[in-house]
């Protein structure tokens, strides 16, 4: 199994959807999507193995790759919408209020170049009701980053996505659907899984502000995303066309069943787990 199938818990996530162990799952047979992107659904600089299977989120991230010679490609559907199913919302679940803001983040190789303290104002300017900042793990260990948010409202961190299968805090996507829950809109500036998750979860979308930029970064694939998904971009979004589209991103009506995932991942063998 490839380390980043286990990012976000996502290996654990579907292990738990397909009825086995989620503190243990097995191994998958070939890559999973572990973030949108606009490439192939493989996450930058993975190594792949040619003649794997990759186990994208939706049918549009599947042609793209088909166009970049990757052959064995399946959609499947992003990890979220099958917890999704299986964590539905509480009947008397809290009113909704405010925003959770997603700011665009670095990683462990390549760290972002931006005003925080100008997006800290545009949110405040914008958003009505309190606003939480989530920061990536990446942020939120840099004491001056961290600081610059919680001068002006309620920080708070998912977890560590993993890596080389340390420290991967499996209840990531558990925590974000929890914070995304508490909140009328979900916004960042970029487009991001963030975003997607918060529409799914049935927040109101907004991308604005500064969108920064990662050192190194392909400033020309930034710049497409912003023109290829225009509904997406905005402070107060049309839902009648944002959602839609939103949700295509992450495979809506393309999930597989339990026995169909388990077949798919390489699974079928397996047994199950008593209810």
């Amino acid at each position: 199994m490839h380390h980043a199938n286990h990012f976000y818990g996502h290996a654990h996530i579907l292990a738990e959807y397909c009825g086995l162990d989620p503190d243990d799952p097995p191994r998958i047979n070939g890559f999973v999507q572990h973030g949108w992107n606009v490439v192939d659904g493989l996450g930058y600089g993975t190594p792949y193995v040619p003649g794997r299977p990759i186990l994208v989120y939706s049918e549009r991230t599947r042609r793209r790759a088909w166009s970049m010679g990757r052959r064995h490609v399946t959609v499947i559907g992003a990890p979220f919408l099958y917890l999704l199913t299986m964590r539905p919302e509480a009947e008397d679940a809290p009113e909704r209020e405010g925003t959770i803001f997603y700011p665009f983040h670095g990683w462990e190789n390549q760290q972002v170049v931006g005003d925080h303290q100008r997006q800290v104002e545009e949110i405040l300017e914008t958003e009505d009701g309190p606003v939480t900042f989530c920061l990536y793990w990446n942020e939120f260990q840099n004491d001056q980053v961290r600081e610059s948010y919680e001068r002006y409202g309620r920080v708070v961190c998912h977890g560590y996505r993993g890596k080389q299968w340390l420290d991967t805090d499996r209840h990531f996507l558990d925590k974000q659907l929890a914070e995304l829950r508490r909140h009328k809109r979900v916004a960042s500036n970029r487009l991001s899984s963030a975003i997607f998750h918060g529409v799914a979860a049935g927040c109101e979308p907004a991308v604005y502000g500064d969108p920064m930029h990662l050192d190194r970064e392909d400033l020309p694939m930034a710049e497409r995303i912003r023109r290829e998904w225009p509904e997406l971009h905005g402070k107060h979004l049309d839902m009648s066309v944002a959602g839609p589209s939103a949700l295509s991103e992450l495979g809506d009506g393309y999930l597989a069943s339990p026995a169909e995932l388990r077949a798919i991942l390489g699974w079928s063998a397996k047994a199950r787990v008593p209810a």
